[in-house]
């Protein structure tokens, strides 16, 4: 039988309770994340592109975290991109955070992201998680 886990990282609370959904669901081994967006830990929209696709891996970081897991562990990505010509700073933000590891990967562009102006990326993720013997 499957196990299914909520994963909520601190602060990122509101967005189970008021949006009405998890940040990831653990089931049993593989961790489905949420797409991320730029948005501080106040809920502000990071304007800066550079700023903003940083401020992605981090909450993806946090996630990864509270799930006992790391950016080597994740498995599939997709992100959505309003402008496809940010791929080569999306890259070296990327490699910052993943360098040498190569999950699959999918880029969409996209006209708009969460119904509102200023965001450039959302990235959602799966990652394995090697648990060992327990």
């Amino acid at each position: 039988m499957a196990t299914k886990t909520i994963i909520v990282p601190e602060g990122m609370e509101f967005i189970r309770d008021e949006i009405g959904y998890a940040p990831a669901v653990l089931v049993n081994d593989t961790l489905y994340i949420a797409g991320q967006i730029g948005r501080n830990d106040q809920r502000e929209l990071v304007a800066d592109k550079e700023a903003q696709f940083v401020q992605v891996f981090e909450n993806m970081q946090r996630i990864l975290e509270t799930a006992g897991a790391r950016f080597e562990d994740v498995v599939e990505i997709t992100s959505y991109h309003t402008d496809m010509r940010d791929l080569p700073l999306y890259m070296e933000v990327r490699n910052r955070y993943m360098k040498g590891c190569y999950p699959a990967w999918t880029a969409i562009g996209a006209a708009s992201l969460c119904g509102a102006p200023g965001y450039f990326l959302e990235v959602k993720a799966v990652a394995v998680i090697e648990r060992g013997n327990e």
